[in-house]
């Protein structure tokens, strides 16, 4: 630095000025940029000048002379610190008491106005480093995962195409991470919210006054749109990982609510398969396809038959000629088959308990049956795989796959007498009922013989329940033949399909694909707890449940984009791996008693910059932010 003089010419006079300016390099070569006016230094002694810029040189790099005492100095100095620290900023208060003006840079006694110094564009700035701090530390990788692959299936775009508005599809954006991240309720969502960085990363949402009812208004608005935006999403997965649309995997699990849900006529007592039958339920229905995407959805009541579903599914699915849809026994009925059939698909199905006795020749002769050759998982080589062995056998319309597994008959077994127990245990409340004259109507004792064969099929068919009428005693009595084949056909299970140019061997892989299904309700109920449900309202349950299928759409995503480069992980291992990651504001108190607050995110973890990495996620979760202010100042 050094000590320039400047003159100019006003109405006829010539005023000096000096400034101090520095050398710095540009693309046309070096030049001379003013650091700040000295004003008129005449005061002072020609010889002090050069000490002067010196001083100030020093003071501006923190290397200040212990014995420099001199006001005029450190006014100087204090002021071109603080216009240094703030770039493109309103020029602060100068110590003299002139707004906006320091001392060496007001009128001079001759009446001439000193230059103004320019502002750099970065500037060192002086910190207190006992005084640092951070502040406002919130949890940013699993929301930030989140947001990328909310963005990558392009839901906002989908979204926006419903005339939704901005806010509103970044609120859509933070109820589906919730369920995917943390699920809770509505009442407690807009807490969780603040205590991660969504408030970072979606600004158009006012975080801090948000509660429960924008939620519920954006459950109600979602409801209509819940077809539109399933179909788009569908679309574009299917270009975005290549997806097969050829097979259809159909299963349904029912899930039970809290209340008595007075305002859902949806919500019925059925057949709970969460093993709560004392609660009122709604039914589930879900297809996907090989890779486990979803592709549709509906509800139905908590009552109804598996078998009274698969046409309205079919309808909502709009399936294309030549497809496969597999379905499990519960629809392995002729008129679900009829039904298949009528759209031109094709069907894979296993066969009902009945069906399978009249193969018992088939399944007893061990000619014909060939091992299915299974891969362990690569995350346990250790594995041990059931052995599965198939025959295949063709009519005139189907084709027949006899299965059975060695490990498999323990299985059976253990579940047929564990029903065997069970029923011989309500047979015997029965009977105590009527001998102690609680039941007598002939018509109500037989409506509990038929409660009982519904509740146990597996070992109905081989007891037989007669009510006496003479002795008025029920009698129980086990048919020794059909317990017999019974036995026999533990480990076993037939499947049946139109499909004649597949192997025996390919069927049964397509079959167990349903696995598929049966693991993406899994995810539903656990870690998107989707499960139980609180709302009372029906469009309130289906939209609460809508954004479940929404979060597992993320789900699978993110697990497919690992799985694709061979990592078998799932995303609870994801989320925990990733929570370490932060964002924070860093607090940088200045010299001259200002302070820097800059907002930005930590640095992650090297396995967390790995599954960035793998994911094709950025590390950076915002674009670092400046903001300044006097101390204690947000």
């Amino acid at each position: 630095m050094f000590i320039r003089k400047s003159k100019r010419s006003y109405k006829g006079r010539t005023y000096t000025n000096y400034v101090l300016v520095e050398s710095v390099h540009t693309p046309k070569g070096p030049r001379q940029r003013t650091i700040c006016s000295l004003g008129d230094l005449s005061p002072r002694p020609r010889e002090d000048w050069l000490k002067l810029a010196r001083k100030i040189e020093s003071a501006l790099v923190g290397q200040g002379g212990l014995l420099d005492d001199d006001p005029e100095l450190k006014d100087i100095v204090k002021w071109v610190q603080a216009r240094q620290s703030r770039d493109n900023w309103a020029r602060p208060p100068h110590p003299s008491g002139d707004e906006g003006v320091p001392l060496a840079q007001q009128v001079n006694d001759n009446g001439a106005s000193q230059a103004q110094p320019r502002q750099r564009s970065s500037a060192l700035i002086a910190v207190d480093p006992s005084r640092v701090t951070t502040e406002k530390h919130r949890e940013a990788a699993p929301v930030h995962v989140g947001y990328q692959f909310w963005q990558r299936l392009d839901l906002e775009r989908i979204l926006r195409g419903l005339q939704l508005a901005e806010h509103m599809c970044q609120l859509a954006c933070a109820m589906v991470l919730n369920r995917l991240i943390a699920p809770c309720s509505e009442h407690a969502m807009p807490g969780w919210m603040r205590r991660t960085a969504l408030p970072d990363i979606l600004p158009d949402i006012d975080f801090d006054t948000l509660d429960e009812d924008p939620l519920y208004r954006m459950l109600d608005k979602l409801h209509p749109h819940r077809a539109a935006i399933e179909a788009g999403l569908v679309a574009r997965e299917r270009t975005l990982f290549n997806l097969d649309q050829t097979i259809y995997l159909y299963d349904l699990t029912s899930t039970y609510f809290e209340g008595i849900c007075a305002g859902n006529r949806k919500a019925k007592r059925g057949h709970s398969r969460d093993k709560r039958p004392d609660c009122k339920q709604v039914v589930i229905g879900l297809v996907v396809n090989r890779d486990g995407f979803p592709i549709a959805h509906e509800i139905f009541e908590g009552n109804v038959q598996d078998r009274q579903t698969l046409a309205t599914m079919l309808d909502r699915l709009g399936v294309k000629e030549g497809a496969t849809v597999v379905v499990d026994r519960g629809m392995a009925y002729d008129e679900n088959i009829d039904e298949i059939k009528k759209r031109k698909a094709h069907y894979i199905v296993a066969c009902r308990q009945p069906e399978r006795d009249r193969w018992l020749a088939d399944f007893e002769d061990t000619d014909g049956f060939t091992a299915v050759l299974r891969e362990t998982s690569p995350l346990n080589p250790a594995q041990r795989k059931t052995t599965i062995e198939v025959k295949t056998r063709t009519d005139d319309k189907q084709t027949y796959v006899l299965c059975r597994s060695e490990q498999r008959i323990a299985k059976d077994r253990a579940i047929r007498v564990k029903q065997e127990e069970r029923m011989r245990a309500d047979i015997n409340k029965l009977s105590k009922r009527i001998a102690t004259g609680k039941l007598v109507n002939i018509d109500k004792i037989n409506q509990a013989i038929g409660r009982l064969k519904e509740r146990y099929p597996r070992v109905a068919r081989y007891v037989a329940l007669i009510y006496d009428k003479e002795t008025s005693a029920l009698q129980s009595d086990t048919i020794a033949d059909k317990l017999a084949k019974a036995e026999r056909l533990d480990g076993c299970y037939v499947l049946k399909t139109d499909r004649k140019e597949l192997s025996g061997d390919e069927l049964w892989r397509v079959y167990v694909l349903l696995t598929r299904a049966e693991n993406a309700f899994r995810d539903l109920k656990s870690p998107l707890a989707e499960r139980p449900i609180y709302h009372q309202i029906e469009r309130r349950t289906e939209s609460h449940v809508f954004l479940c299928i929404l979060a597992y759409h993320l789900l699978i995503s993110i697990e497919k984009t690992l799985l694709d480069q061979g990592i078998h992980t799932s995303w609870a291992s994801v989320r925990d791996t990733l929570k370490t990651h932060q964002i924070c504001t860093i607090v940088l108190p200045t010299a001259d008693d200002s302070c820097l607050r800059i907002r930005k995110s930590a640095t992650p973890d090297p396995d967390v910059q790995d599954l960035y990495h793998r994911l094709g996620v950025p590390c950076e979760v915002i674009k670092a932010r400046h903001e300044w202010g006097g101390p204690g100042l947000p």
